[in-house]
């Protein structure tokens, strides 16, 4: 008779039509989803790739470099410069990289997954007794 929940405890009027619109849109959204995941692992990847190929351009060009030229002050400077190139530019990056990852599980998967913006207003969890409670 299409009126009633079929026993699923809906007591409204079944209508096709909003249970399609809604699941396509909950695919949409789903779809959405998983090409932004994607998207923020990829950028992911990308700075990992740019970080590897960084330290074999510092170590082959300056680092070779200088001991390839046979002199001690020149291996010394080439050290210094490598060391320097090393933990300046790449730590930031690895730092950077991992800013980057623990921003994306909380603000990309996490909210994806659990967050709800259903209009409550949010109320931390505490120990104060309140007026009227013991």
């Amino acid at each position: 008779d299409g009126h009633g929940g079929g026993g699923h405890g809906h007591g409204d009027h079944f209508d096709f039509g909003e249970v399609m619109v809604h699941q396509m849109i909950h695919t949409i959204e789903f779809v959405l989803g998983a090409v932004s995941n994607t998207a923020s692992y990829l950028r992911l990847w990308a700075l990992s790739l740019a970080h590897s190929q960084l330290s074999a351009v510092f170590y082959d060009r300056v680092l070779m470099y200088t001991i390839t030229l046979n002199n001690p002050v020149a291996m010394m400077i080439g050290f210094f410069v490598f060391f320097c190139a090393t933990m300046g530019v790449l730590m930031v990056m690895e730092s950077l990289s991992a800013f980057l990852h623990a921003l994306r599980l909380h603000w990309v998967e996490y909210m994806n997954k659990f967050y709800r913006g259903d209009g409550y207003a949010f109320t931390p969890f505490n120990f104060e007794v309140k007026e009227g409670e013991h």
